[in-house]
This record gives C-alpha cells, structure tokens and sequence, in this order.
C-alpha cells in the first residue's frame, strides 16, 4: 500500500480550509500540520488532529512534511514559498503568485536553482469545462482566432468592504478577482502583446478602482476586451454564470466569454459552438448551434489531485510560478497603463 504524501498547510483561513475539505477526501495525501499565527488556527489545527505552530519555518523544520499547501495572505505569499524552496518542500501556492513582480522573480530564480516544484493555484485551468474549452479553440475548429469578448460585472454588497484592506489601493478587484479571468484569456487565446485601459473608483471612491475596460493585443493577432465592475447589478462573470462555486447564485443561462473565429464561436461557460454549414458561408445563411459536452468535476479537488503527483515529481506543474507571474505582469501592466493612459507591454519573467 502506497504512504500518503504528508502535506502541511500554511494559512488556515476561507482558502485554506478549502484545500482542507478536499484533502480530508483523499486516500493520497493526508493533512500533516498547520502553521498559522491567527488565533483560529490553533482550534483549527486541534479539530484536525495535527500539530499546530504560530511560525511556518519551525513547522518545516521539526515536521519535514513531503508537500505544502501555502494559502496565508498574499503579501506573504512569496517569502513563504521561498522559505519552503529553500527546505526542499514542493509547493502548492495560492494566487497570486505575489504582489509585485520584483519579488516573483527572486522566487521563480530560487525554484528554478533548487529545482523544487512550484504549482500556483489558478483553480479554475484544472476545471473540466475549461480544459474542453481549451481544447476547441486549440482544435481549429474556430479557425483564426479573431476577438475576444470577457465580461466580469456583478455586485459586491457594503458588508464585503467593512474589511479595511478591501478598501485600499492595491485590493482592488483587478488583483483580487480579474486576475483568474486574466490567467483564463492567456490559457484559452495566448500571450498578451500589449494592453491599453481606463480604469475608475467612480462608484464607491475607494482607493482601490470598481470599474474597468481593458483592451488587449494577442500575439497570435486577437483582439480582445475585458469590461469589469464590481459596483453594478449585473449576471455576467465567471462566479455568477459557471456554477463552480455554490456560494453564488448562478446566472446558467448568461456568458462571460465569448470567442470568435474565422469557422467559428463559442461561448463560455455554456460550450455553445456556433458555425456555418457550408464554407464561404455569411450572414444571409442561418449559424448552427453545437452543445458541447464535459464530465463535470471541483476545479480544486483536481488542482489537489494534480499538486499531488507534482509533489511526487510525476508530472510538470500545470501552472508554474513564471506563468503564474506572467498573468501577474499582464495585471500589472492593466494597471500601469490604467494609470498612464498609454499602451503597456507586460514584463517577462523567467521561463516554464
């Protein structure tokens, strides 16, 4: 019988005790110890019948745990994944990857030299529905990439924002949520070559911005928009209309993506392929619709499941810190250019 691979965790808050639901299922793997210096987390750890430590370096270093789930907050993210390349620990690291480019590069330096395995938790490329998506666009069954339509608008209520953080520069929507749909763009349509943006905190007056519209070069040539706030009554965003989370009420029946090609579209989270019958086809002939299908699964129980045999050195990280930190440039340069009123370039970090 195979030993489960111990995996410890550090951050015991909402996204950590996700990873813990998910991991208390699993035969694999099994929880080892819990680092956190909140004054839940010591209940937490005892709930879970394992060792509790205030500093995650002590943990390292009397468990020696196989694997670690790093959730704690993000301005630690990096200085914690650092300490656990530096003891030799496979990391599974929530996103983003870190909050400014200059540090994920020391990171992706250390991961690389060490030679320790860094998966970074954009949850959403191990859903099912996004790997067929990817498939289509990728099968050419679209033709030519053309435009790209994404759409994150919805309504954050006054209570989200009593948390202090949440009101400051920096915690704004486009780190904290248009980050996953900006790592889906770049998994579906590829790299970005440039982007231009207008963004406001017209709505609340925050320091942080509530509204945002993004235009984006590919560098296969799409073209591509993304139109965000989280200040309007609105169906259309991955959380509202994919059904991955049941927190939210889900809107089934409304898109946030829409993919056009020269053979074809989709749209997403439905999997709803439009075409022509005939080639040379256009407007005065009549689109046939295709539903296409996919075996529903949790997007983090697969994400666990493939850190799993990462940890074990079976496989290549879905998502490695340099393209983790990628998707943290194209965010950063969103912002820059937000802020400047030109087009950005997003940095390079690293290579893998």
């Amino acid at each position: 019988m195979t030993t489960p691979l111990r995996i410890a965790l550090i951050g015991a808050g909402i996204m950590g005790r996700q990873h813990y639901h998910h991991l208390h299922s699993l035969t694999s793997a099994q929880l080892c110890a819990i680092a956190d210096p909140g004054p839940q987390a010591a209940a937490f750890a005892s709930e879970c019948a394992v060792p509790w430590f205030a500093d995650h370096r002590q943990m390292l270093e009397q468990v020696a745990p196989d694997a670690v789930i790093v959730a704690n907050p993000n301005a630690l993210h990096v200085s914690t994944a650092l300490d656990c390349v530096a003891a030799g620990v496979p990391v599974l690291l929530e996103k983003p990857v870190g909050v400014n480019l200059d540090e994920v590069s020391e990171l992706v330096a250390a991961s690389a030299a060490r030679g320790v395995p860094i998966l970074v938790g954009h949850h959403r490329r191990h859903n099912p529905l996004i790997k067929r998506a990817h498939e289509l666009v990728h099968s050419g069954v679209l033709g030519r990439l053309t435009t790209v339509t994404a759409l994150w608008q919805l309504q954050k209520p006054d209570s989200y924002f009593d948390v202090a953080w949440r009101r400051e520069a920096g915690a704004g929507m486009l780190l904290t949520n248009l980050i996953h749909d900006l790592d889906l763009l770049r998994h579906l349509c590829g790299e970005v070559r440039q982007v231009q943006a207008f963004t406001s905190n017209a709505v609340r007056g925050f320091g942080n911005e509530d509204s945002a519209a993004v235009l984006l070069q590919f560098e296969n040539g799409a073209l591509g928009t993304l139109t965000a706030s989280d200040g309007v009554a609105a169906p259309w965003s991955w959380e509202l209309d994919s059904g991955e989370n049941p927190v939210y009420p889900r809107q089934a029946d409304q898109p946030c993506y829409l993919l056009a090609g020269t053979e074809g579209a989709l749209s997403v989270p439905q999997l709803k392929r439009w075409h022509y019958a005939d080639t040379g086809a256009g407007w005065h002939e009549p689109l046939l619709q295709v539903q296409e299908t996919f075996t529903a699964d949790e997007a983090l129980r697969l994400q666990l499941l493939h850190f799993i045999e990462v940890a074990q050195g079976r496989v290549q990280p879905l998502v490695s810190v340099a393209d983790g930190a990628r998707t943290l440039a194209l965010v950063e340069a969103i912002a820059e250019a937000g802020r400047s009123g030109r087009a950005c370039v997003p940095r390079v970090v690293g290579q893998g």
